[in-house]
This record gives C-alpha cells, sequence and structure tokens, in this order.
C-alpha cells in the first residue's frame, strides 16, 4: 500500500473489492466500482466508475465503463459500455468494442469485432472482424430450447436485423438493414428481406 498515493486511497475506499481480486500494473480502479470473486483485471487498464464484475477477467489496456460484467473474459485493447452487459462464459476477444446497451450472453466474439450499441448477441460464435449494426436481435429462444448461430469472419450486420437461430451465416456476408434471417446464408452473400412499401394518401382519418 506504499506506492499508493492519497488520492488513490480515497477513490478505493469508496469501492467493494474482494481479497480474491488480481489487479495488473496501471490499473486504475475509479470510485463506486464493485469487483468480486475471481476477477483479473489486466495492466493498464481502467475500470471506470459504476461498474460490477464478478468472476471475470478483462485483458490489459481496456477500459470498462458502468458496465456489469459477470462470469466472462474480455481481451485486450477492448473498450466496453457504458451500460453494457457481458454474461454466462462469454469469451470477448481482443480489439473488440462492446457499446452502449450491449447484452452479450453465452456467446464468443473473435478478434475486432464491433458492436456499437443496442444488440442482443445470446448463444452465438461470431467471426474476425464483424459489424454488428445498431439494434441488431440474436433471437435465440423458440419459447421451449435456447439455439445457436454461428456468423463467419468479415461480416457486416446492419441496424434493426433479426437473426432466427438456429442459423449460420457464411463469412464475408453483407445483411441488409431490417431484415429478418430466416434461413442460413453461404459465404459472400448480400442478404435483404424486403417488402413492397405501400402508402395510402389522405386514408389516416377513415
Amino acid at each position: 500500500m506504499s506506492n499508493i498515493t492519497t488520492q488513490s486511497q480515497r477513490m478505493l475506499e469508496k469501492c467493494q473489492i474482494d481479497d480474491s481480486v488480481k489487479v495488473g500494473k496501471g490499473a486504475v480502479i475509479e470510485r463506486f466500482v464493485c469487483l468480486r470473486g475471481k476477477t483479473v483485471v489486466g495492466d493498464n487498464t481502467v475500470i471506470k466508475s459504476f461498474c460490477y464484475i464478478q468472476d471475470s477477467t478483462v485483458g490489459s489496456n481496456c477500459v470498462v465503463q458502468s458496465s456489469t460484467l459477470d462470469n466472462c473474459t474480455v481481451g485486450d485493447n477492448c473498450t466496453v459500455g457504458p451500460c453494457a452487459h457481458i454474461k454466462s462464459a462469454s469469451i470477448i476477444g481482443n480489439n473488440c468494442r462492446i457499446g452502449n446497451y450491449v447484452e452479450i450472453k453465452n456467446s464468443v466474439l473473435k478478434n475486432n469485432v464491433k458492436v456499437a450499441h443496442l444488440a442482443y448477441i445470446g448463444d452465438a460464435s461470431v467471426g474476425n472482424r464483424v459489424n454488428v449494426g445498431c439494434g441488431v436481435v440474436f433471437a435465440n429462444y423458440d419459447g421451449v430450447n435456447k439455439h445457436r448461430t454461428v456468423v463467419g469472419d468479415d461480416c457486416f450486420i446492419g441496424c434493426n436485423v433479426n437473426i432466427i437461430a438456429p442459423r449460420v451465416i457464411g463469412g464475408g456476408c453483407f445483411l441488409a438493414a431490417g431484415s429478418t434471417v430466416d434461413c442460413d446464408v453461404n459465404d459472400n452473400c448480400f442478404f435483404i428481406q424486403r417488402r413492397d412499401s405501400i402508402v395510402k394518401p389522405n386514408k389516416l382519418r377513415k
């Protein structure tokens, strides 16, 4: 404790850190953080205020902001949050972006995956360099059973896409915004699902 500054001591006084937690060199733990169980925080990682992390590993050079991590692994050079939730043995690779209001459950995301905001990834394996757009939902539950989805490398998943599991999306695919994916998609395909728009002038009151 002799190397901790007075300011750091004051910040830690407002945290809850179990004795079993391991924190790397140069890591910063801000106020109002809870680190529980077998949590490991890597070197030079910043855990910002209002994070709850339990039985999870966060790699080096990461920034986690106002998020909940429970029984998961986050690789190096990642950003998480604000208000993200990663749980159920999920594994996040290196150089990933898990953004605002993203929930990840029982899934594996490989390296350089971007899930910027407002998405749910459940029971999925997502390849390298995949972009997951705003409002994307991996629809994994049919009311009785949970099903998995596999997404290959270098895919682009547009905004508001629903992927109805079980599905396999090949590598290099582009899923157009607003589509509901109800079949498997082969490598390097463009998937788009649309119905004709209908506009009825002056019919609103009727």
